[in-house]
C-alpha cells in the first residue's frame, strides 16, 4: 500500500476513490489513516472483474489452487508482524489475540489446501435401466463476502479461501472500521499468486454502505453471499438475497451459556467462564455472556470466578436499576486511557428475564451470573434466548454433560472448555437468530451439487 490512503482493488488495480473516510484508533481516538469509500459504480465494477475472471479461475486445476493456498499460507506466516500490527491499531487487540488470530489464520488456509483433494463427485445408483448418474459439484460463480472487523485476520480469510478454493470468484467488502487489516488479508492472497480478479476487495463509508451492498447482491453475477456479523444486519442481508433468490451463510451475533453442574470442576469452569467471557474485551460473537449455575455451588463458584476475573455499560446500569447486584467490577470506572473506550470486566449477579442483560448481546466484558435448579432448569434458561450460536457445559461426568448438550439450540457445545472455539477441520455456524450455513470442514457450502445421467449402452 504505497500511500496513506487505502485502496479498493478491483481486477489486480488499486484504485483510490475521491470520497474517503478517516480511520481512528478505538483504543486512543486518534488518527490513523484514510481509505477509500466505493461507491455503487465501484463496487458494481469489482463484480464485474470477479465475473470476468470466473471462466478461467473455475477450470484451474485442483493442484494449481492448492499450490496457491500453500504458498499463502507461508506469507501470512512472513508477514504476520505487518498484519498483526494493522488489526492492533484499527481494532484496540492487544498482542495475544494477535497470535490467536494469525494461527487460526494460517491453520484455515492449510487445511482449507489439504481439503481440495477431496473434491470429488459420485456415481449413484439409480433405477433407470440401460443409464447411470453422475454427480458433481462445481462452483457457484462470484461469491460477495462480507467480513467483520473484529477478527480481520481469520475472519477475512476464511470468507475468501473456501470460496476461491472451490473454484468461486470473490467480492470482499471489508468493514469500515478496519479496511488495511483486510487489505492486507487479500494482499496475502495476491502475493501467493492469486490471478487478477479472481479476489477483488471494496470498503464503503457508512453513508453508503447499504445502497452499495444491496447493488452488489442485486448483481446478476453475483451468486452466493456470506455474512458475518449482527444479526439486525444479517436479517437485512437474508431479506435482500432472498427478493433475488440468493443463498446466503450468515454467521450472526449470540448469547452464549456456559451451564456449571454441580459435580464440575468449579476452579476450571472459573478460568474457561472468565476466559470466555473476557478474551477480547468479550468482542467475540462466540463470548461467554451468561453463566448458569447451579445453585448448590453458586456461593463457591462466584468466589472462584471473581478470583479468576481479577489475575457494557448501559445494560449493566439498566439491570443495576432493575434490581440486579454487581458481584465484581465497576460500569462506571474507567482504565487511564486518552480515550474513554476502555471497559473493566463486569460480572452482575442475580440477573432475571426482565433486565435487558438477560437478552440482549452486550458484545463487551460484561457476563451475567444465573443460578439454576436441575439440568430441565438450565436447558431452559439456556435455550431462553433468539441466539443459538455456541455454549458450553462443566462437568466430570462426560455422559451426563452430553445428555445436556444435545438439549442445547446451538451450533456447537463444548464440554469443560470454554464457548470460543474456532477449528478450520469442524463446521462453525448456529441456529435461530444466530444464523445459518457453515463456515469450515470442507468446501460443500461452495459449491452446488449438479446431477448429469447418460445412457450406459448407447445404441
Amino acid at each position: 500500500m504505497a500511500s496513506d490512503t487505502v485502496p479498493l482493488v478491483i481486477g489486480g488495480q488499486d484504485v483510490l476513490t475521491s470520497d474517503t473516510f478517516d480511520v481512528v484508533s478505538p483504543a486512543t481516538g486518534k488518527f490513523l489513516h484514510k481509505s477509500s469509500s466505493a461507491n455503487v459504480a465501484e463496487a458494481v465494477a469489482a463484480v464485474d472483474a470477479a465475473a470476468g475472471a470466473l471462466s478461467a479461475w473455475s477450470r484451474t486445476q485442483v493442484h494449481e489452487r492448492r499450490a496457491i493456498l500453500l504458498r499463502a499460507a507461508d506469507v501470512i506466516q512472513t508477514r504476520g508482524d505487518e498484519l498483526k500490527s494493522a488489526m492492533r491499531d484499527e481494532t484496540g487487540s492487544d498482542d495475544a489475540w494477535g497470535d490467536l488470530n494469525l494461527r487460526i489464520a494460517t491453520e484455515t488456509i492449510l487445511y482449507a489446501a489439504s481439503c481440495l483433494v477431496n473434491l470429488e463427485g459420485k456415481m449413484p445408483a439409480i433405477a433407470d435401466p440401460g443409464r447411470e448418474a453422475l454427480l458433481i459439484r462445481e462452483p457457484y460463480g462470484v461469491v460477495f463476502s462480507i467480513a467483520p472487523w473484529n477478527a480481520p485476520i481469520p475472519l477475512g480469510i476464511r470468507a475468501i479461501v473456501w470460496a476461491v478454493g472451490a473454484g468461486n470468484t470473490v467480492v470482499l467488502k471489508g468493514s469500515e472500521l478496519s479496511p488495511k487489516s483486510l487489505h492486507l488479508v487479500c494482499s496475502v492472497l495476491w502475493e501467493a499468486g492469486l490471478p487478477p480478479g479472481v479476489l477483488n476487495f471494496f470498503t464503503t463509508a457508512p453513508a453508503h454502505a447499504a445502497a452499495v451492498t444491496s447493488a452488489v447482491i442485486a448483481h446478476a453475477h453475483v451468486k452466493k453471499i456470506n455474512f458475518t456479523g449482527s444479526t439486525t444486519v444479517g436479517r437485512i442481508i437474508a431479506q435482500t438475497a432472498g427478493a433475488h433468490l440468493k443463498p446466503v451463510l450468515l454467521e450472526l451475533g449470540g448469547k452464549a451459556p456456559s451451564i456449571v453442574l454441580e459435580d464440575a470442576d468449579l476452579a476450571l469452569a472459573a478460568r474457561h467462564c472468565a476466559l470466555g467471557a473476557f478474551l477480547h474485551a468479550g468482542q467475540i460473537c462466540m463470548s461467554t455472556e451468561r453463566i448458569l449455575v447451579h445453585e448448590r455451588v453458586r456461593d463457591e463458584f462466584a468466589t472462584e470466578l471473581v478470583a479468576a476475573v481479577k489475575g457494557e455499560g448501559a445494560l449493566v446500569a439498566d439491570a443495576l436499576r432493575k434490581g440486579a447486584t454487581l458481584l465484581y467490577g465497576d460500569h462506571d470506572d474507567e482504565e487511564e486511557h486518552d480515550a474513554k473506550t476502555r471497559m473493566r470486566p463486569v460480572v452482575v449477579a442475580e440477573v432475571t428475564p426482565s433486565m435487558d442483560v438477560y437478552r440482549t448481546e452486550s458484545f463487551g466484558p460484561t457476563v451475567s451470573l444465573i443460578s439454576f435448579k436441575d439440568e430441565a432448569d438450565a436447558v431452559a434458561i439456556a435455550n431462553d434466548t433468539e441466539y443459538g450460536l455456541v455454549a458450553a457445559v462443566f462437568s466430570r461426568d462426560l455422559r451426563r454433560a452430553l445428555g445436556v448438550a444435545r438439549k442445547i439450540e446451538t451450533g456447537a457445545v463444548h464440554i469443560n472448555s470454554m464457548t470460543p472455539h474456532d477449528e478450520p477441520s469442524l463446521p462453525h455456524g448456529g441456529a435461530k437468530d444466530s444464523g445459518y450455513g457453515r463456515f469450515g470442514a470442507g468446501f460443500d457450502e461452495w459449491t452446488r451439487p449438479k446431477t448429469i445421467t447418460f445412457d450406459s449402452q448407447p445404441q
